[in-house]
């Protein structure tokens, strides 16, 4: 089940995350194991199952980072084992980054480039913050083209977070 329907929430980004609290305490008494005990063996089962759901559904919906790729895997833009088109030229300068940091003879020219990530990245979550804003305003075309702009950040941040850890083992070497 959707996470958002069984929340009885419209698909959005950004979420009131007390509102969220809230409908998961809400449900956790509502579907709590114990108050089923004297249930049928089947009874007790389904609570489980909801009971298991509401618990994956608020750590979905209570991170901002997996709320992310949940909304993109129910629309199918993010898949295992998937390799994203990411655009050439932002390719040949994660390539160059890489290249420099497999160079880097110091701890200042470590911390230079170090800088440049943090700026890319900066802009990066600049863009996905204008970009899922006003996501659950919008109307189902736009929001399809706004969720494969917004898969395309998430790919690029992906793809940067591997720039990072390179840049977290070459900062022991100093």
């Amino acid at each position: 089940m959707n996470y958002f329907d069984f929340y009885g929430i419209p698909e959005a980004f950004q979420l009131n995350e007390g509102a969220v609290k809230k409908k998961f305490y809400e449900l956790s008494k509502l579907y709590h194991p114990d108050f089923y005990a004297n249930e049928s063996e089947e009874k007790q089962q389904e609570i489980l199952e909801l009971s298991t759901l509401n618990n994956k559904a608020y750590q979905t919906l209570s991170s901002p980072a997996k709320r992310l790729e949940y909304i993109l895997r129910l629309h199918e833009l993010v898949s295992e084992g998937a390799k994203p088109q990411l655009p050439s030229d932002f390719l040949m300068e994660m390539m160059d980054i890489n290249e420099r940091i497999m160079e880097v003879d110091d701890a200042t020219e470590l911390g230079s480039i170090t800088g440049e990530v943090l700026a890319i990245e900066g802009d990066m979550n600049e863009k996905l913050e204008s970009l899922t804003a006003d996501y659950a305003t919008l109307d189902d075309t736009a929001k399809e083209s706004r969720l494969n702009e917004i898969a395309d950040i998430y790919f690029r941040q992906k793809y940067l977070l591997r720039i990072k850890e390179s840049l977290d083992t070459f900062a022991s070497r100093f």
